[in-house]
């Protein structure tokens, strides 16, 4: 397998950070009131839709540390969540604390993809889902959903803001050609 099955991944996670971003200083035209207001979405809110993002980034980085392969890109205090927590949970209440958090994450994320290796993509991973059913799939898979997933809610996110008045601007994924 060449090169061009992990870059594909490390552009992901280079539009992950630069859509983070641009979502997050958006989210700053709006008050933390604003923020958290239920607007009917999924999740509710957009602080709650982005809180989400961050947890479920964590649990699936968990995922893939614990496979065979070992990242030190990916270290426990990075992906360390409360026990008890799920994709629900609100560990981040604060927006300030959110948005740090949300930037460390993306930090990691493309440490993670740098130091990642072809192999690791065409690996087995197993692993159980939230409500504890086993699953094995090959990596890429998985490396897939994880970005896709962020893309999924970042749309939320953007249908949110812009109902609240906020332009988020260019969200292809082209754009950051």
């Amino acid at each position: 397998m060449d090169g061009a099955f992990p870059d594909n991944y490390r552009f992901l996670a280079r539009y992950n950070r630069w859509m983070n971003q641009r979502l997050y200083d958006a989210c700053e035209a709006l008050s933390d009131e604003e923020r958290k207001r239920q607007r009917g979405a999924f999740f509710g809110s957009i602080h709650h839709t982005l809180t989400h993002l961050v947890l479920a980034d964590k649990m699936w980085l968990h995922r893939f540390a614990s496979q065979e392969t070992r990242f030190a890109a990916l270290p426990t205090a990075a992906l360390a969540l409360p026990e008890g927590s799920d994709y629900t949970s609100d560990l981040h209440p604060d927006w300030q604390d959110l948005r740090q958090t949300r930037a460390a994450l993306d930090e990691v994320i493309e440490r993670w993809l740098a130091e990642m290796t072809p192999d690791f993509l065409t690996s087995t991973m197993t692993y159980a889902n939230t409500k504890g059913v086993p699953r094995a799939h090959p990596a890429w898979q998985a490396m897939t959903h994880f970005f896709n997933h962020q893309t999924h809610h970042r749309g939320q996110a953007t249908t949110l803001l812009m109902q609240a008045g906020v332009d988020v601007g260019v969200t292809d994924l082209i754009a950051l050609v």
